[in-house]
């Protein structure tokens, strides 16, 4: 990025409104969320005498109720308005980060992640309809914050992980509790309330039903092998690693500052150039070589070759989720719902699967192999050409960022 870019990025974001900076923030806690466990997995394990396979669970129980909660959020707010669905969500956060913190059994905390995999869908799939709707100056600003508190959450949630993981490991479900709850008040006191106005009807089945449109299923697929690859990584490195809570928070600290970067600035310039579905399957590829380079038996190698993952899954991330929103003629809301339950479904796949595929190859590093092999058959979709020419265009998600870069 060039230095003047800098505030031209910076002016976009200035003099938004205190509601666009508080759902940000409650944003961060909630991508937070996605990586908190990942430094205490194996405190967790030793604390209430369970196995890694049992300990993935936690990222299991969290996406499969988030998957399938993605197909109600979009009807929910529609009809019940966004600041209720965002203070519902929160709400639900709060109680399940309060109780995964007193969780006396692995199966206790299991069913407590799927409580706050809920409350999660509820936020996030209306925060960014929030920011936008708010956000002064067009979309510009909206969706560079929407982004930075992705990559945000992502990086600070296993530092902080990490951090209060070494006292115990109920610190850190502890801490985001009183995050959210922080955000909770926030939101409830600046959020502007709901208009009584009529809401265009969203019916729970219409996303699903927009996976009938074949370049959107071939990405939604597509997406789901990969996010299946990037839970592996996620759920399965600090088994692997061995190292202690701080040792990985820091470990994945790093990733998600990449994943940031990666996502905000590289993201458009790379779509620019090759155009969306090119850089996609492109970058899959990458991602692809990078878990062979996981399955190598050394731990220096692992460790770099995780921190590198994370630029590419930033492109992914944006490139993905840009294809997505611009490949079908659903309306965005519904695209994005139906691509989203594909998308998550593969994470919790995944997570839940990893720890068995170690056990049934007999290998450690046997699910980065598999997760490769994912990652290969993911390109090969994305490959199928459009019916329509893939113009060099960058990602929705991205498109006003990436003019000022």
């Amino acid at each position: 990025m060039s230095a003047d870019a800098h505030p031209k990025l910076l002016d976009a974001i200035k003099g938004q409104p205190k509601q666009v900076w508080i759902t940000a923030f409650a944003a961060v806690i909630a991508f937070m969320g996605i990586g908190l466990v990942d430094p205490i997995l194996q405190s967790i394990a030793q604390g209430l005498n369970a196995t890694p396979s049992q300990v993935t669970l936690l990222f299991s129980s969290y996406l499969g109720v988030q998957v399938v909660a993605m197909l109600v959020t979009g009807a929910a707010s529609a009809r019940f308005g966004a600041k209720r669905t965002v203070i519902t969500g929160l709400v639900l956060i709060v109680i399940a980060t309060l109780l995964c913190a007193a969780a006396g059994t692995i199966g206790q905390l299991v069913g407590l992640r799927a409580l706050w995999g809920l409350g999660n869908a509820f936020f996030i799939a209306t925060a960014l309809s929030v920011i936008v709707g708010a956000a002064t100056g067009g979309q510009k600003g909206a969706i560079l914050l929407y982004e930075a508190a992705l990559g945000l959450g992502l990086s600070v949630g296993p530092l902080l992980g990490a951090l209060l993981g070494s006292i115990s490991w109920r610190g850190p479900f502890l801490g985001t509790a009183v995050l959210m709850a922080v955000a909770l008040v926030l939101c409830a006191v600046f959020l502007n309330s709901d208009a009584r106005e009529a809401r265009a009807r969203v019916r729970i089945a219409d996303p699903l039903r927009a996976l009938g449109h074949g370049g959107l299923l071939r990405t939604a697929l597509g997406s789901a092998l990969y996010t299946a690859a990037f839970f592996t990584v996620l759920a399965w490195t600090p088994f692997v690693l061995n190292y202690t809570a701080v040792q990985v928070g820091l470990i994945f600290f790093g990733w998600g500052v990449c994943v940031a970067v990666a996502g905000v600035v590289l993201a458009p310039k790379l779509a620019g150039r090759l155009g969306e579905r090119h850089a996609t399957v492109v970058s899959v590829i990458g991602y692809a070589v990078l878990m062979a380079v996981l399955a190598v038996p050394s731990k220096p190698v692992l460790v770099v070759a995780v921190i590198v993952s994370g630029v590419v899954s930033g492109l992914l991330n944006t490139l993905f989720t840009g294809t997505a929103m611009s490949i079908s003629p659903a309306p965005r809301q519904v695209a994005s719902a139906g691509y989203n339950f594909c998308r998550w479904l593969g994470g919790a796949a995944a997570a839940t699967l990893v720890g068995h595929l170690a056990e049934w190859f007999g290998s450690a590093h046997a699910p980065f192999v598999v997760a490769a092999v994912l990652c290969v058959v993911a390109a090969g979709l994305l490959a199928v050409p459009a019916k329509q020419p893939d113009p060099r265009t960058v990602p929705a998600t991205a498109a006003l960022v990436g003019e000022e870069l």
